[in-house]
């Protein structure tokens, strides 16, 4: 029997998690995408690939034993994440785990729950990856890497062997981190770039090598 899935919010991360659940299903069906919920009634009755909005949150209660990916996520909102999840009051065996195809994982490493890591995603040795986390393609995570809780990861980073990322950062799409550089938690790398060493709680950090130029903002 298929298992019946729901996606928040209708957003760029969970419209684009639909393609890889499509992937997914074109090698062995396991998913029956039920819909997508948002809070926005402007988004209702909406579509993606055939997909509609069903409405709120109260669309949960309708289907009690769906499972439920939430995405939500972004530069604007990440440090926000955390309370927009726990506001669903869905229980943790509840939330579903989607790993594209194409992903690159290791047998030994570990990926939380609530976690959609999506195209050409590489996972390697000893990697522990968060739960509620977002991985966006073709982004390498290297050996013994642990990726905090509520983290969002964006496309083509490479994060070499050893590196910590704190709960709830944001690591912008095209940066590097060095090896054996920690990113402490509530800290946002910015588009490309380079981080070759430690970053302090809270910051964003920018350019070549990246250095931090404020503190994040709720």
């Amino acid at each position: 029997m298929l298992k019946k899935l729901i996606l928040f919010p209708f957003a760029g991360n969970s419209r684009e998690a639909l393609l890889s659940i499509l992937a997914i299903n074109a090698k062995k069906k396991e998913w029956d995408v039920v819909g997508f919920i948002d809070d926005d009634p402007a988004t209702h009755r909406k579509r993606c690939l055939g997909v509609k909005v069903l409405g709120g949150r109260k669309m949960l209660k309708k289907f009690p034993k769906a499972k439920v990916l939430a995405v939500p996520g972004s530069p604007h909102n990440f440090l926000k994440r955390k309370e927009i999840i726990e506001n669903l009051k869905v229980d943790r065996e509840r939330f579903a785990t989607i790993i594209d195809p194409s992903v690159a994982l290791s047998p030994d490493a570990k990926v939380g729950c609530n976690t959609l890591l999506m195209a050409n995603v590489v996972i390697s040795c000893a990697v522990t990856i968060g739960n509620h986390c977002i991985i966006l393609p073709n982004t390498v995570v290297s050996h013994d890497s642990v990726v905090g809780d509520y983290c969002c990861i964006g496309s083509n980073v490479s994060i070499s062997g050893n590196v910590t990322i704190g709960p709830m950062s944001y690591i912008g799409s095209g940066s590097r981190i060095r090896e054996r550089v920690s990113v402490k938690k509530r800290t946002l790398i910015g588009l490309g770039a380079n981080v070759i060493s430690d970053m302090e709680e809270g910051v964003v950090a920018v350019g070549n090598p990246a250095r931090a130029i404020r503190k994040v903002e709720r």
